[in-house]
């Protein structure tokens, strides 16, 4: 079965659905969503997408990410992709989203809508082998410190986002 993604235009309109492979190829804006969930010390969950991801495979990323399918509610995408990649369930909160376009490996580009969701929870991970090599706990602090040495060992978006999900746990812890 092909995985389609949400075509959007820069306010999130939707514009049309194209097979995720078509839209990565042509590098056109598509709706995505990343998930953050923090335990009661502050520290981030972070994961390590499976090496054999079509993409950014091995690199360490926020806890969840990936595209809603067509009608279904970002949120709700967001809750299911976290329990299909995490084996987690968690209340989650919005918060901010932000448009990025990075070229990736195998001629492909991401450019995505990017909707964030923060959650709390002190529960153990139950990842999906297929989704998730690997899975840490992190302070932001030391996440910051770490892209700064090693930007290479980690996604894309998880940089371009990096100082807004900084601004939004400050305000959280």
């Amino acid at each position: 079965m092909t995985e389609n993604v949400i075509l959007v235009d820069s306010y999130d309109n939707e514009t049309g659905i194209m097979p995720k492979m078509e839209a990565h190829i042509k590098g056109l804006l598509h709706r995505a969503f990343s998930v953050f969930i923090f335990n009661s010390e502050g520290e981030l969950l972070l994961q390590q997408r499976a090496l054999d991801k079509y993409h950014s495979g091995g690199k360490w990323t926020n806890t969840c990410c990936s595209h809603p399918r067509l009608g279904e509610q970002t949120i709700d995408a967001a809750n299911r992709r976290l329990m299909e990649e995490m084996g987690m369930e968690c209340d989650l909160q919005y918060g901010f989203n932000f448009i990025y376009k990075a070229d990736m490996l195998n001629g492909i580009a991401e450019h995505e809508f990017d909707h964030v969701f923060f959650g709390l929870s002190n529960d153990i991970p139950k990842p999906e082998p297929k989704e998730v090599a690997n899975y840490k706990y992190i302070s932001m602090e030391d996440l910051e410190k770490d892209i700064e040495t090693n930007p290479s060992h980690y996604t894309e978006w998880l940089k371009t986002c990096f100082n807004k999900v900084m601004k939004s746990y400050l305000q959280i812890f």
